[in-house]
């Protein structure tokens, strides 16, 4: 299956199973964000639910 840009979703997590590779971009029609905090106050705070790691990283 051919892996398709979604110019609207800008990701550079190239261990993500999701990310295009060639570019930094999502191939998802959309992403889940959430926290990993009970009050989130800075973008660290946030995380992709969305995030699958890529099979063929990460040893």
């Amino acid at each position: 299956m051919d892996k398709k840009k979604n110019c609207n979703i800008h990701c550079t997590v190239k261990q993500c199973a999701n990310n295009l590779e060639t570019e930094d971009f999502c191939t998802l029609d959309m992403i889940r964000v959430g926290t990993h905090e009970s009050n989130p106050t800075v973008p660290e705070c946030t995380d992709c639910n969305s995030f699958v790691k890529r099979s063929d990283c990460c040893h």
